[in-house]
Order: structure tokens, then sequence, then C-alpha cells
């Protein structure tokens, strides 16, 4: 009777250390998934992050946001709370958060009973019971649980870079509908100009001043003028619903403002030293291939160490003669015995699967390489294109706008002298105007220039969205010279 206590507490104890190690094998939480991508994207996430339900409406908070004309800081705010695509990717991270789970999970004890009922001649039911557990999984469990918890983090690496990616987008986007915003506010402008000029050419032509072919050159410009500036406008409304889409708003969510017109550039540009080192430190993308490269490590340790390793199962059996002639419980004790299941690992020892995984691990490692090549690339094209859009934006604030400034206003003069006439004073507006276009699209690349800059220091690599063309204002060509006034 001794014996057969120690072996059902042997048995006992057994259980009790597996599911100890289960225990200690659980998936992390949501919250704290969501508290590893704010470390990670260096961006305070909103708390609904942590929310495992699925609403359809918009967040409170953001309806908060919208009710005051929109900055870029406050764009970006909104995209955390409302982005579906940001939310969807959060959620994600569940999935692999689940599979580190499973990996935990030890295999579950087969339980047979056996029972053979009295027969002719015998006095006795015989009972049986088996419990057979399945050792090789429980000791390649701690591998799984390692390839997993790689995976895990590479989830969450890919996470934060979309939360740092979605940052970029919708700065991005606000800056180009901040930019189309203005230009329109010129174009306008320069249709109020080429109208007068419209008007003041039909009064000399109608005077005998002019010849007709500078009376259709003029109104030839101006409904150009007209048709560029509805070009612009689309372009606003475009860049609305760009926006739009980010920002994740509808319906009467989309009453929404921009902040007035885009800052100028600074006068200094800073850029960090040892820029590319710290781009390569912070990438998202770089951890999370290393993260990859651990899992696929894990993986082929498990394979190995599972071709090599018997398939070993563990069982205890336990036997009882039940009944006598009297159909009263006998005296037959249980007869505990234990036994041990196994196969050779004699011809397969996952050596195909062994070799694939690790031909896939040195695929991903030449791709990491060449990443980190690309990484420090995109880092120079990035600031030499900030440093570029920066000298560029200064130098028409500096140099370009005030140089057409003063020749409209000694075109001025001239005309007040009567030493030029009407046209060439439109013209010189006209070229003005045209100046200030190319200013608001070069201060628009800029400021994306910059969010792409940051968004690489921040660990993600961005497309930057590259320099629109801005539209000149048509005018007349070959106006008089001289008279007309």
């Amino acid at each position: 009777m001794r014996t057969e206590r120690w072996r059902s507490r042997a048995l006992a104890a057994s259980l009790a250390l597996f599911s100890a190690a289960a225990a200690g094998c659980a998936a992390p939480s949501t919250t704290a998934d969501v508290a590893r991508i704010r470390k990670f994207s260096g961006v305070e996430l909103p708390p609904s992050a942590t929310s495992e339900a699925v609403d359809p409406e918009p967040a409170g908070d953001a309806r908060k946001l919208r009710e005051r004309p929109l900055t870029a800081d406050s764009a970006v705010r909104i995209a955390l709370l409302n982005n579906r695509e940001l939310r969807a990717a959060l959620k994600e991270v569940g999935v692999a958060r689940g599979n580190l789970e499973q990996a935990g999970a030890l295999p579950n004890p087969e339980i047979e009973v056996e029972v053979t009922p009295r027969q002719e001649g015998l006095d006795h039911t015989h009972l049986e019971l088996a419990v057979e557990f399945d050792l090789t999984s429980a000791l390649l469990a701690p591998l799984h649980v390692r390839a997993a918890r790689s995976e895990h983090d590479a989830a969450r690496y890919r996470s934060a870079g979309a939360v740092v990616e979605l940052g970029y987008q919708v700065r991005a986007a606000f800056y180009a509908a901040q930019a189309a915003e203005q230009r329109l506010g010129v174009a306008n402008r320069a249709v109020d100009a080429l109208a007068a000029g419209r008007d003041a050419a039909r009064a000399l032509f109608e005077a005998g001043n002019v010849p007709e072919l500078d009376l259709a050159t003029q109104e030839a410009g101006y409904e150009q003028a007209r048709v560029t500036a509805a070009q612009i406008e689309l372009e606003l409304l475009s860049a609305r619903e760009r926006l739009q889409r980010l920002l994740g708003l509808s319906g009467a969510e989309t009453a929404w403002t921009l902040s007035g017109a885009l800052p100028g550039a600074p006068e200094a540009l800073a850029t960090p030293p040892r820029a590319e080192t710290r781009a390569i430190r912070a990438s998202l993308e770089l951890a999370e291939l290393r993260s990859r490269l651990d899992a696929m490590a894990g993986r082929t340790g498990a394979l190995r160490a599972g071709g090599w390793l018997p398939d070993i199962s563990a069982s205890v059996h336990a036997e009882r003669e039940l009944g006598g002639h009297d159909g009263e419980l006998d005296d037959h004790p249980w007869l505990i015995g234990a036994g041990l299941r196994l196969s050779l690992p004699i011809f397969n020892r996952q050596q195909g699967a062994a070799t694939a995984q690790a031909a896939e691990f040195d695929s991903l490692l030449e791709r990491y390489h060449g990443r980190a090549v690309d990484i420090r690339s995109a880092l120079r094209e990035a600031r030499n294109r900030l440093t570029s859009a920066h000298a560029r934006a200064r130098h028409y604030e500096r140099v370009v706008l005030p140089a057409r400034k003063r020749v409209l206003e000694q075109t001025l003069l001239q005309y007040n002298a009567m030493q030029v006439g009407v046209f060439e004073l439109l013209s010189a507006r006209r070229e003005q105007l045209d100046a200030e276009l190319a200013a608001v699209e070069t201060l628009r690349e800029f400021w994306t220039a910059k969010a792409a800059f940051d968004a690489l220091l921040a660990g993600r690599r961005v497309e930057a969205a590259g320099a629109g063309a801005p539209a000149a204002m048509p005018g007349a060509s070959g106006a008089p010279a001289g008279g007309g006034h």
C-alpha cells in the first residue's frame, strides 16, 4: 500500500509540475502589448487601443479635437483614435499572442478505461485504468515557446512601425491639404488680376488703342487661369479626402477646417549627428527581422531536437477486480504499474524540414543585411531632400519673393509715370503670383521631407511624397510694349 501511495503522489507531482510550466508560458495581455508598442514607437497611444471590442462609431475624443481648426499634431491624434487600418494592425498582435499562448500549452493526458464484465465461470469484473502522457511534446514545448515569443515580438515591432508610418502619412496629407488651400487662394487672386487685364484690354480695344490680338491674348489667359484655379480646387478636395480617410471620419464629422497656412521654414536646419547610426539603431523594421530570425532559430532548434529525440510517452496503469459471489466488493487491491513507449529516430529525423528552415534563416539574414544598407541609403536620401527643400524654401522667402515684389513695385512706378502699359503691370503681377505658388509648393515639400526624415529616425522608413509641379498661372504673352495707359 505504501508503494501505491508513493506512485500516486509521484504522478500527482508530475502533473503539477507540468501545469506550473504551462502557467509560466502564459501569453502577455493586450495592455502589455500596447505598452510595448508605445515604447517602440515613441507615440502615446489612446486608451481605446487596449480595447478588444470593435466599435463602428468614431471615438468621442476625436469629435472634440475636430471641433477646433486642425493642426498637424491634432490630426495625428485623431488618426490614432480612428484609423481603422491602425486598429486592425494593433489587433493583429493578438494573433501572435494567441500563438504564444498555444505554444506553451502542454499536451493533454490520454485516459483509457477498460472494463471486462463478469462472464460465466468468473466471479469478478475486471477494471483497468491507464493514463498516458506525451513526454516528448512537453520537453520540446520550451523551444516552441521561444520561437513563438520571438514572433510575438516581431508582431509588436510591426505594429509600432504602423503607428510611426501613420503619423507620417497624416502629416504629409495635412501639409498637402494646407498647401492646396493656400495655392487656391493665390490662384484666385491671379484670376482676379487676369480679369482686370481682360477688362482693360476690352476698354483699350474699344477705344482703338490696342489691336485685337492683344485683346484675344488677354481673354485666353484669363480663361486658362480659371481652368488652372479649378484644377487646384480639385486638388484641394482630393487632398481633403485623402486626409479624411486617414482620420477615419465620415458624414457630419467631415466638417473640419485647417489651421491657416503652412508655417515658414526655420532659419537654420539642424540634423542630428551620426544620423545613419541612429536610424539603424531605431529601425523597427530591422528589429522585426531580428525577432523573426530568432523565431526561425528556435523552430530550427525544435526540429533538430525533435529529430533526434525519441517519441516518448509515459503511462500509469491501475487494475482491480470488482464484485464477488454475493455482489459485494471484495478485498482485491488496486494493482498499479507504469509503462514507457518510445519510437526510435532511425529513418525520419526531420532532416529535410531542418534543412529548409536553415535555408530560410539564411535567406532572411541576407535580407536583414540588405535592409540595413537600404536604411542607410534612405537616411542619406531623406537628409538630402530635406536640406535641398529647406534651402529652396528659404531662397524663395529671402530672395525670390522680395525680388518679385520689387519688380511689381517698380513696374507700378513706371506705370504711374506712363513709361509702361497696363499689360506690363499685369504681367509683373502674374509673375509674382507664380512665385508665390512655387514658394507654397516648396514649403509643402520641406515639411513633408522633414516628416519623412523624422519618421526614419523614429524607426520607420517611408516613401516620401514627391514634389508636385506647381501650376503656373497662364498669362498674356506678347503684351504691347508701351502705350495703352
